[in-house]
Order: C-alpha cells, then sequence, then structure tokens
C-alpha cells in the first residue's frame, strides 16, 4: 500500500483536532523538512519543549497548494514540519541536532522510499540566527561523512498548512502509519548513518 493510497483513505475517515493557541512572546517556530512530514512529524512531537508541530509546504510559488498539486513535483514546494517550541526549554541548536539525526542528509531529492523534490532534506530559518545556526550545523555534519551532504538550507516562502488528514496522521492512523515507516526503510537507514546518535533525543535524557 503506498503512502498515496494511505493518504486518500485518511482524508475520507478525516478527524478535526483544535489548533493550541500560543503567545507568540513566549514561543519560537522553526520549519523543516526531512521527507514524508508525518514522520518528521511524530519525530520532533518526542523532543521536550516543542509544543507543537504542523505538517505543510512551503519553498514553491503557489499559493494554498493541494497535497495532490505539491506531490505532483510541479509546485517546487517542500513538506515541511513548522515546530512551535519553548525557547526556555529547548534550543533551536538543539532541535537542529535532532532533525540532523532523524534524515539521511546524504541523498537530495529523495528521502528513503518517498522520491521527488518534493521530500528533499531542507532547512527553512526564519531569521539570520538561525541561518548562522544551521549553516554551522551543516558543517558539522559535512565533517562526520566522507560524502558530500545533500540538505539544502533554503529561503523560506509562505509555509501552507497542509490539509487536516496529514495533521498528527501517526496518532489518528497508527497502524498505517508504522507499516508505512517501516516499510519506507526511515529507521534503519538512520540508524545506519548515525548509530546510537539516531533519533537525536539522547541529549535530553539527563534534562530534568
Amino acid at each position: 500500500m503506498t503512502r498515496t493510497i494511505l493518504a486518500a483513505l485518511a482524508a475520507t475517515t478525516m478527524l478535526a483536532a483544535p489548533a493550541a493557541a500560543q503567545d507568540a512572546d513566549e514561543t519560537a517556530r522553526a520549519v523543516f523538512g526531512g521527507g514524508c512530514f508525518w514522520c518528521v512529524e511524530a519525530d520532533f512531537d518526542k523532543v521536550p519543549g516543542v509544543l507543537e508541530t504542523t505538517s505543510g509546504y512551503i519553498g514553491g510559488a503557489l499559493e494554498n497548494p493541494t497535497y495532490e498539486q505539491v506531490s505532483s513535483e510541479e509546485t517546487g514546494h517542500a513538506e515541511a514540519v513548522e515546530i512551535v517550541y519553548d525557547p526556555d526549554r529547548v534550543s533551536y541548536e538543539e532541535l537542529l541536532h535532532v532533525f540532523w539525526r532523524t534524515h539521511d542528509p546524504l541523498t537530495g531529492g529523495a528521502q528513503f522510499c518517498d522520491v521527488g523534490s518534493s521530500y528533499r532534506p531542507v532547512i527553512f530559518p526564519l531569521d539570520a540566527e538561525q541561518e548562522r545556526l544551521a549553516e554551522a550545523s551543516k558543517e558539522a555534519v559535512a565533517a562526520r561523512f566522507d560524502e558530500p551532504i545533500e540538505t539544502t538550507i533554503e529561503e523560506p516562502t509562505t509555509f501552507w498548512p497542509a490539509e487536516e488528514y496529514h495533521q498528527d496522521y501517526y496518532e489518528k492512523n497508527p497502524v498505517a502509519y508504522r507499516f508505512y515507516r517501516w516499510n519506507c526503510g526511515r529507521d534503519a537507514r538512520v540508524e545506519a548513518l548515525w548509530g546510537e546518535e539516531a533519533g537525536g533525543l539522547g541529549i535530553f535524557e539527563d534534562a530534568s
């Protein structure tokens, strides 16, 4: 069963989820694309200090694109996740640490079983400081591998939330999600690349 079929099935049983209100003075945002946004969302929801994650589309010019339009590979968008976090509990540098260790930085224009530019691994820094930290983190990752780092750092365009059935897909459709993630080989590849650091959550184990 392909991811497109799973998404279509989920759309027919769409569940409504209330949006969490956030105080802009107390929170910050980050946007990462690491292949399937179902998986990126699930990974970052585990991070202490992350308050909300939203799957969506960014990096293209078309306004309010649909999943079908983005997956046609003609809009220039990437599947990505917007992360709302508490900077007093988790830093952007720590989010970058998790991001790198939850995707394959050696493969561009695809991630795992999903092929196409909409699945490209990418960081969208939202200000100059995020851009500086993103560039520094990419240099650090490049020093670990003998192959070129294909993850890009791109100027953000408007972030468009994806359709409701994509939000929290891993919670709404746990069996289908687990099968998709296993069948796609995501965790196996990440573990092969990062070893004990896979998932990136080890840095929070000693946090109070």
